[in-house]
């Protein structure tokens, strides 16, 4: 009888002691959206970071951008988000006013190296004092072009408003109705169009002081007479045509396979996917940026092309962090990331890829991004102006014109109505 005392009392012992170990392990859950390469680097990369700690399970939640968002919306409202997650810039206003949104990552300076970002990046994601996200990569939209139709098409690279305009006639002319010069989606319209306004009265789409936008009724009427113009010239195809293509990605529908669209206007950071669609041997090339004459302000929207963030409700913020620095600044992930999610802003990542030769300057989104920071760029870009409700809305009102149900002054004072509400609520 005492010997099955001692060999339980033994065996409890053994027992509370084995405890602290397994209380050691972690489970994380990281998300991020994306395309099927993005997928498999990620998830090579978190299998590299298990086998340095064995410690940490990482769960993976990806998906595509199509409701990623509103998936995230609903986690974050329910305390439920995953641990560290990809996010949007302008995802910001929407969950952290106040920067308590998300879980502040300067508490975690000794376990993520914050030196190597500069830190007017770390500023740009910084909310009341409260790092919400490390930002992967700073990205820009600019003019890429299908080398092989552009060729067929007779026509040099536009360097001006003027000579994109003048573009679409002339593939129309040589080619056929079915091509254009670009195609964009609405949210690249948007952007497109407020570079111009921006170019050629140098005020911001947004006041922040005021809580308003910048553009008179006039101006708004502008903005919209200019997508006509774009529509009309030939440049793009509106949105009527571009929807008979169906929801697939842009760069999985048959007119940009085939080189029927001619060029699209961008983020540097994601032109690969666009480039890797193309029937061979076209190739995108990196084009012009088009100034108007005086112009003191490129008007680009410049931002991080994504942050990465930890939840406010994570348990393991520290488990979370050195996942963070494994992935941005270690030679193993930054290895396995290559430049999957841009050009890495990291200093370690960019000496590392540099001499690996992944960093080329003659790579079409480096060279995007040189591009985008040769131009002037003295106003700044308000997260507000890149709102999913602004954005979608802006769209509605593109499908106004395009199927005639609305003239371009009628849409341009709907769209003002209704954006300066939106855009109230938001700022509130």
């Amino acid at each position: 009888m005492k010997k099955v005392l001692l060999s339980a009392a033994i065996s409890a012992t053994l027992g509370l002691t084995a405890l602290p170990s397994a209380a050691q392990n972690v489970d994380l859950r990281m998300s991020w959206w994306g395309g099927n390469g993005r997928h498999q680097v990620t998830l090579k990369a978190l299998e590299a970071f298990h086998q340095q700690n064995p410690d940490i399970s990482v769960k993976a939640e990806y998906t595509g951008w199509d409701g990623h968002l509103s998936r995230l919306t609903t986690q974050i409202a329910g305390g439920t988000e995953p641990d560290v997650m990809q996010t949007n810039w302008n995802w910001l206003p929407i969950f952290s006013k106040n920067g308590e949104g998300f879980y502040d990552l300067n508490k975690m300076k000794d376990v993520l190296d914050l030196s190597q970002f500069d830190a007017k990046e770390l500023q740009s994601t910084t909310v009341n004092g409260k790092l919400n996200g490390i930002p992967v990569s700073v990205t820009a939209r600019v003019f890429y072009f299908n080398n092989e139709t552009w060729k067929k098409a007779g026509v040099e690279y536009p360097k001006t408003w003027d000579e994109l305009m003048a573009a679409g006639k002339a593939f129309e002319s040589k080619l056929g109705k079915q091509y254009y010069p670009v195609v964009l989606e609405h949210q690249d319209t948007l952007a497109l169009l407020n570079s111009y306004m921006i170019q050629k009265y140098n005020i911001p789409a947004v006041d922040e002081k005021t809580k308003k936008f910048s553009y008179s009724k006039e101006q708004w009427v502008e903005l919209f007479q200019t997508y006509k113009r774009l529509i009309d010239s030939h440049v793009m195809p509106d949105t009527k045509y571009y929807a008979s293509f169906g929801k697939s990605n842009m760069y999985e529908m048959k007119p940009w396979i085939q080189g029927e669209w001619g060029g699209t206007y961008m983020w540097n950071s994601t032109i690969t996917k666009y480039s890797d669609n193309l029937k061979p041997p076209a190739k995108l090339e990196l084009g012009n940026y088009p100034m108007l004459p005086g112009a003191t302000d490129a008007g680009l929207f410049f931002k991080p092309a994504q942050m990465l963030s930890i939840g406010k409700s994570t348990k393991n913020p520290e488990a979370a962090a050195k996942l963070i620095n494994f992935l941005l600044n270690s030679k193993e992930g930054v290895e396995i990331l290559g430049l999957e999610r841009g050009v890495p802003l990291s200093k370690a990542a960019v000496t590392l890829l540099t001499g690996e030769g992944t960093i080329r300057e003659n790579d079409p989104a480096v060279a995007g991004l040189r591009l985008a920071q040769s131009l002037p760029a003295k106003l700044s870009v308000s997260p507000y102006f890149d709102d999913p409700q602004i954005v979608a809305q802006f769209g509605t009102a593109l499908q106004y014109i395009d199927y005639g149900q609305k003239s371009v002054e009628e849409t341009a004072a709907d769209f003002q109505r209704q954006a300066e509400r939106i855009l109230k609520r938001a700022m509130r």
